[in-house]
């Protein structure tokens, strides 16, 4: 299968520290790819070096076959790249609905041309995709809702609902489950693994273990910058660098068991609050 997204070498350096040393990394067409490792290990950077909001120092990335070095962020959203941000910033005098109309209209230099000819086809091809986001997240019932009115669980769907709005081709998600309690984070991880069926391939970024080892395809692990392990859930929960640099031995092990009891039912979309500071 070939690669939405890869990258060879990717470097980031601030101030003579490589925030992101040498970072190989491919993210498969219609899978969900997660990026784990503690806290500082580089993640929030590597998926701003891949959006276009900081500078690359070495190595490449591309996308569906294009390079995305030289794109600024706005050039590579128009390619199909979309994101959400840790910190969840609303725009509280809005509506749910219309928070996303924000991020689906993406507008082109010739925009006001279709505007002039087809007045209403462009705001109507908008509203369908908001409307198809707030589906396919499972949140179509707060659409006329003010986000101040939402619990921290809406919020965070309506997050992934506004990066989804633009239809996307892949979409980079940094801790959407952070500050989710177990029920929630049940609902978001149904909601992503749904997401590959609408040909939207996911790369995932969190610290709930439970969530990232049940439903990604492919992880991962990120340690000072650099990749230490990458491989299935399975091989990724018991290898010993991992173990050592991230989980530790006990959680290693409480994962483990996890894993096994989520596989015997098969069920890849539960998920646990067991989360790893």
């Amino acid at each position: 299968m070939s690669a939405l997204l890869e990258t060879s070498a990717l470097t980031v350096t601030y101030g003579g520290l490589n925030a992101n040393d040498a970072v190989d990394l491919r993210v498969e067409r219609g899978k969900l790819v997660g990026l784990i490792g503690p806290n500082g290990a580089g993640k929030t950077t590597f998926i701003d070096a891949i959006t276009g909001f900081t500078h690359v120092s070495s190595g490449t990335a591309e996308f569906d076959g294009q390079p995305i070095n030289d794109l600024n962020a706005a050039a590579r959203a128009h390619l199909g790249l979309s994101r959400t941000f840790q910190s969840l910033e609303l725009f509280e005098d809005l509506r749910v609905r219309d928070n996303l109309l924000v991020a689906a209209e993406r507008r082109q230099w010739y925009s006001f041309l279709n505007d002039m000819l087809r007045p209403r086809a462009g705001q109507r091809a908008y509203d369908e995709q908001v409307e198809w986001a707030l589906s396919v997240v499972g949140i179509s019932e707060l659409a006329d809702r003010l986000p101040v009115d939402l619990s921290h669980g809406q919020r965070k769907l309506v997050g992934v609902a506004r990066a989804l709005a633009a239809q996307p081709k892949l979409v980079l998600l940094d801790e959407p489950a952070a500050g989710l309690d177990t029920a929630e984070s049940q609902l978001l991880a149904r909601q992503l693994r749904s997401l590959l069926s609408h040909d939207i391939t996911v790369f995932l970024i969190d610290h709930d273990m439970g969530l990232v080892l049940n439903v990604c395809d492919d992880i991962y692990v990120l340690d000072f910058g650099r990749v230490i392990a990458h491989g299935t859930p399975a091989e990724v929960r018991s290898d010993p660098v991992v173990i050592g640099a991230y989980l530790g031995e006990s959680a290693g092990e409480a994962q483990a068991r996890e894993g096994t009891a989520h596989s015997s039912h098969g069920d890849r979309t539960g998920s646990t609050n067991g989360r790893v500071r």
